[in-house]
C-alpha cells in the first residue's frame, strides 16, 4: 500500500499564535517580511516614443533626415523638423572654419595673405617642446570653435620665419586684407601662465573686430565678443569666491 505524506502548507507569511507570544518573549527570531515580487515595468521602446519639440531640438540634422517619414502625422512636428534642418544646414554653411588648420611656410601666401579680404586670420607661432606654446593652444582651441568665422591656423615657427628665436615663442599673428593688423609675442599679454580663452579673446579684440561668430560682423561682432568675455569673467569670479567661501566653512 503506498505511503502518502501530506504537508500543509498556509498562506505565506502567516504565523501561529504560539509563535507570536515566542516572538514577543523574544524566543523566536523577528518573523522575515513577506515576498513580494517585483513590479512588473513594461519595456520602453525609444523609437516608439512621442516625439516632442525639445526631443527634435536634439537631433542632428542626418537624424532629422531620417525622421521624415515617421513624423507625416504630425503636422506641426513635421513642419519644426523641416525648419529645424534648415537651420542646422544654414548653421553648417555659415561655419567657414571652426578649427586650427595646421600649414606648412609654402601654404602661408595662399591660406593667409590670399584669405578674403572679410575674414580675419589667427596665425600661431609655435614650438612642440616648449609648454606655453600648449597652453596657448589650448585657449586658441577654444576660441576657434566658439568662433567659426575667424580662420586660426597653426605654423612651426621655423616654418614661417627661419631662424626665428625660441624665446619669442609663442607668437601670434593677426592679418586682414593682407596686412598684418596686431603681433603678440609670448603670453604676457594674455596675462602670462595664468591666460585663459576669455584672456586672449580680451586681446585680440582690444582695437580690431579679429574674433567673428558669424552672428554679426564689424564692430558689433567686436562688441558682442568683449561684452561675453567680461560675462564670463564676471561668472569665474563669482564661482571661486563661492568656492573659497565653501572651503572656509568647512
Amino acid at each position: 500500500m503506498a505511503d502518502y505524506h501530506f504537508v500543509y502548507k498556509d498562506v505565506e507569511g502567516a504565523t501561529t499564535q504560539w509563535d507570536d507570544i515566542q516572538r514577543r518573549l523574544g524566543n523566536l527570531p523577528e518573523k522575515p517580511p513577506a515576498f513580494k515580487s517585483p513590479e512588473f515595468v513594461p519595456r520602453v521602446d525609444a523609437d516608439e516614443q512621442p516625439k516632442s519639440k525639445e526631443w527634435l531640438d536634439d537631433r542632428e540634422a542626418d537624424e532629422l533626415e531620417e525622421l521624415e517619414d515617421d513624423l507625416e502625422d504630425d503636422r506641426f512636428l513635421e513642419q519644426y523638423r523641416r525648419m529645424r534642418l534648415a537651420e542646422l544646414r544654414e548653421a553648417a554653411k555659415t561655419a567657414r572654419f571652426g578649427t586650427i588648420q595646421p600649414i606648412t611656410g609654402s601654404d602661408f601666401v595662399r591660406e593667409v595673405s590670399q584669405a578674403p579680404p572679410d575674414v580675419w586670420v589667427v596665425v600661431f607661432l609655435y614650438k612642440d617642446a616648449i609648454p606655453e606654446c600648449g597652453l596657448l593652444h589650448t585657449c586658441l582651441e577654444e576660441l576657434a570653435t566658439k568662433y567659426a568665422e575667424t580662420k586660426f591656423v597653426k605654423i612651426i615657427s621655423t616654418d614661417c620665419i627661419p631662424n626665428y628665436p625660441d624665446r619669442n615663442v609663442p607668437t601670434i599673428l593677426v592679418y586682414n586684407n593682407s596686412a598684418v593688423k596686431g603681433t603678440y609675442v609670448g603670453l604676457q599679454k594674455f596675462g602670462g601662465k595664468k591666460c585663459t580663452p576669455e584672456s586672449v579673446a580680451l586681446a585680440l579684440c582690444h582695437s580690431d573686430p579679429v574674433l567673428n561668430d558669424g552672428q554679426g560682423g564689424g564692430d558689433s561682432s567686436r562688441n558682442n565678443v568683449m561684452e561675453g568675455v567680461r560675462r564670463k569673467f564676471i561668472e569665474k569670479v563669482v564661482a571661486q569666491h563661492e568656492a573659497r567661501e565653501e572651503d572656509d566653512s568647512d
